[in-house]
């Protein structure tokens, strides 16, 4: 057998693993994906579930409104402080972050990356919650948003460097200060990334109850004020799920199907956004 028939066989074999592979891995989200919406659709149908709040037990009916509205509002909030922040730090570890600084901040990126979720609850209650003397969704989001900022730190950071070194001599050859050409060239070019990374934060945000149980603590009542207790989609989820009424189960699981449907939606959104800025 020839040598490039040899490496065509190697080629295929290779190639038919990793496609397995693949599918092997496949195989368990796509079961227990299937499973989250056969157990929660039945819920999702039902009049007023996503218009009423939730009833008291033995009333028939009820909804998770104020579940959405708390999600909308707390990961809403949550993104507006880390989004910018994060940005910025990923920007400045991309074009000025080369010493000793910048690996400093890199590597307290790189431990908060690795930590629980409950930590940063921990860190939400002791912060604010100790400090103003009761539950509300600013704490909630004030922890997501320290979870967060390492995502789209490092996404930022990432894109950034993407960006091929020719744009940055192209702008500071004309002339241009180098903060105007990373304002005006390299950023804009990286776009996408940084999007996609904003996007995946706030997906992994919003499906995240360990934070809230130490800082919007939830309330069965549809509340837009941030500075009080609030519902969210997780905390249904969690609390619903351990009570042993059949119809507050059959909740909890409408609310986890809604919860991946907002997070896929999000990811797909992230994805058709960048692929339109990439054309």
């Amino acid at each position: 057998m020839s040598r490039p028939m040899v490496r065509i066989l190697v080629d295929r074999f290779f190639g038919a693993l990793i496609a397995v592979s693949v599918m092997l891995a496949a195989v368990p989200v796509l079961v227990l994906l299937l499973f989250v919406v056969i157990k929660g659709l039945p819920g999702l149908l039902t009049p007023g579930f996503f218009t009423d709040p939730p009833f008291p037990q033995g009333v028939p009916g009820g909804g998770v409104f104020n579940a959405i509205i708390g999600t909308l509002v707390i990961v809403g909030i949550g993104s507006l402080l880390a989004v910018p922040i994060g940005s910025l730090i990923g920007i400045f570890l991309s074009e000025y972050g080369r010493n000793q600084l910048g690996d400093a901040v890199r590597f307290i990126s790189d431990v908060l990356t690795g930590l629980p979720s409950i930590a940063f609850g921990i860190f939400g209650y002791t912060v604010v919650v100790l400090t103003t003397h009761h539950f509300s969704a600013i704490s909630a989001s004030i922890a997501l948003a320290v979870l967060m900022l390492p995502v789209i730190l490092r996404a930022t950071e990432s894109a950034l460097v993407l960006v091929p070194q020719s744009l940055r001599e192209a702008g500071l050859a004309l002339g241009a200060p180098r903060w105007r050409v990373t304002l005006e060239i390299v950023v804009p070019a990286a776009l996408g990334g940084i999007v996609t990374g904003g996007l995946l934060a706030m997906a992994r945000a919003a499906g995240e109850t360990a934070p809230l149980l130490f800082t919007a603590f939830g309330n069965d009542i549809v509340q837009t004020n941030p500075f009080q207790p609030m519902g969210a989609l997780a905390l249904t989820v969690f609390r619903n799920a351990l009570v042993p009424y059949t119809n507050l189960q059959d909740q909890a699981w409408a609310a986890a199907l809604l919860l991946v449907m907002l997070v896929a939606t999000t990811n797909i959104l992230a994805r058709v956004y960048v692929r339109r800025i990439q054309r």
